[in-house]
């Protein structure tokens, strides 16, 4: 039993409400006995006593299978939920994301701790690592993971990548990758965090939960008890965390109408940011199938699973023709992202790109302690221009998009934007923060808005290097596309010199700036909650038709 409502009894009041010494059922792995031990701790801050029991589950005796060839669902807390029905335990702690959503008759959720930080690791070999390429992997190496949803997801970001099944507990899979098994592997965070593992000898890749979406529940602790054990359930209040519970009752919910288990290729991650609630979703078929995405975000929890069941129904109606303004080839994630649904992607860029510099001055670069570039545009002509930048330089990006083109040229950024989940002006005050007193060169586009020169503090120097400028194509033909999706403010101006809005045409625009452009046109659209290909993806599918 789940609620918002603090509880008001003492500590002492508590422990006279438990007249005994509970027994916690747990699973003998590190990592279970580590979060058993949690709720443990918290249940002796409070005053009441506890003691471990192991239990073996289906998950741990079969280790030789798939996780998705093994029959049934709950394989991991089986046989801990028959030990709490036959009275053996009095409580169960369970890696939330390892429970079915439907309980077995008889037991209930009493209580879900703080969220660990959900997201994934992808842990790489040293000698395996390629800091040009996306996730900073090797071509065609071989990731370790049994997680459908970690493979159909990473597939979708690098169709190179091959795989083999990885079982075991936390340190075991490390030490199969420490016996070279595997190229890397991928692990949640929240796993690693709790036990603390020394990967010091290894490279590796935080990669955010608004960019590979978690299993739902993902780095949260379940405590299960017996439904008819009202007493211990009002004690176990004092240590449930309502907001927790709250987002990951959208998660669980969408698990249901899904009717997938946890090895199904489904990621779905809720928060709540401010006043809204935020939720991704990734469905695929099957773990080799390209991924659905979708992004909603919502004053209440209210229905929001059912909205996001809806989206991914297999009669919905989705656009037949989308146009970009960007040249596209079938490689590119939006590309294959539209193909998946047979929808014709017209790409064409309506601005031309023109150097402005052809020398850098060194005297210039060797004082500088940062770089920061908001646009693959500007990564691409600054780098042209072959700079000598001192080995205490730094790159930071403005997101994923720029990143993967910095990546390119062989350089990995210490700040990224997009992995704050935050706005521009947002971004540019969190970077500010960090690049105060040091100087910093932006290199960009001339006559380039300037919000993160506007937000750097006063002792910091700021080079503004325009290294490029755009010009718009004249006379740009119209396009009949179902949805237009800008990429800057200059193709908004290009486009609309001569061309309007279609009745029934749905326009994207790829970032505020451009947003905004399309405001002085009178235009509404909708605002991608990541200004890339994967966030352009996430945004035509959310589409109402």
């Amino acid at each position: 039993m789940l609620t918002d409502e603090p509880l008001t009894k003492t500590a002492p009041t508590l422990a006279k409400m438990v007249d005994r010494t509970l027994i916690i059922g747990t699973r003998g792995s590190e990592l279970a006995l580590w979060q058993a031990n949690y709720v443990k701790d918290r249940l002796a801050e409070i005053g009441v006593d506890a003691e471990l029991k192991v239990i073996k589950t289906q998950g741990d005796i079969v280790q030789h299978l798939r996780l998705d060839k093994l029959e049934g669902k709950g394989f991991f807390t089986k046989e801990l939920e028959e030990e709490l029905l036959n009275g053996g335990i009095d409580l169960a702690v369970h890696s939330h994301k390892d429970l079915p959503t439907v309980h077995p008759p008889g037991l209930t959720i009493a209580a879900v701790t703080a969220r660990e930080d959900p997201s994934e690791l992808l842990i790489i070999h040293k000698d395996c690592v390629d800091p040009k390429k996306r996730l900073v992997l090797k071509h065609n190496a071989i990731v370790g993971t049994s997680s459908n949803r970690r493979k159909a997801q990473l597939l979708a970001i690098r169709p190179d990548l091959e795989f083999d099944d990885l079982r075991g507990n936390v340190l075991s899979r490390v030490q199969k990758l420490r016996d070279e098994n595997f190229d890397a592997i991928m692990l949640a965070k929240a796993g690693i965090t709790r036990v603390n593992i020394d990967l010091s000898d290894f490279h590796v890749e935080e990669l955010p939960p608004v960019e590979v979406i978690p299993a739902p529940a993902q780095g949260v602790l379940a405590v299960q008890i017996r439904e008819n054990d009202t007493q211990l359930s009002d004690v176990l209040q004092s240590i449930n965390n309502a907001a927790v519970a709250d987002t990951i009752a959208v998660e669980r919910k969408v698990l249901n109408l899904f009717d997938a288990g946890c090895h199904a290729p489904l990621g779905c991650y809720c928060r709540k940011q401010g006043d809204r609630y935020e939720v991704w979703t990734s469905n695929a078929a099957e773990s080799e199938d390209f991924p659905d995405r979708l992004y909603l975000a919502a004053e209440s929890t209210a229905g929001l699973a059912d909205r996001i069941a809806n989206k991914f129904a297999q009669d919905r109606k989705l656009p037949g023709h989308v146009f970009i303004t960007r040249d596209l080839s079938e490689a590119s994630y939006f590309y294959r992202a539209m193909a998946k649904h047979d929808i014709k992607v017209e790409g064409r860029s309506l601005i031309r790109i023109f150097p402005m510099i052809n020398k850098l001055d060194p005297y210039i670069l060797k004082y500088v302690d940062w770089v920061f570039f908001g646009s693959k545009n500007g990564i691409e002509n600054f780098f042209k221009l072959e700079p000598r930048l001192s080995k205490r330089t730094k790159f930071a990006v403005i997101g994923r998009g720029s990143e993967e083109m910095l990546r390119q040229f062989g350089h990995a950024p210490e700040f990224s934007g997009e992995r704050l989940g935050i706005n521009m002006e947002e971004i540019a005050g969190e970077f500010a923060k960090i690049a105060a007193g040091t100087t910093v060169l932006i290199p960009r586009a001339k006559d380039s808005l300037e919000t993160i020169q506007k937000s750097l503090t006063a002792d910091t120097k700021v080079i503004n290097l325009p290294v490029y400028q755009t010009r718009i194509d004249n006379n740009v033909s119209k396009s009949n596309a179902d949805v237009l999706i800008f990429t800057s403010p200059s193709n908004v101006e290009a486009y609309f010199v001569d061309n309007l809005v279609d009745p029934g045409q749905q326009i994207i625009c790829i970032g505020r700036s451009t947003g905004r452009k399309m405001e002085e046109f009178g235009l509404s659209y909708t605002l991608p909650y990541s200004p890339d290909e994967i966030g352009l993806a996430e945004a035509v599918f959310g589409l109402d038709y």
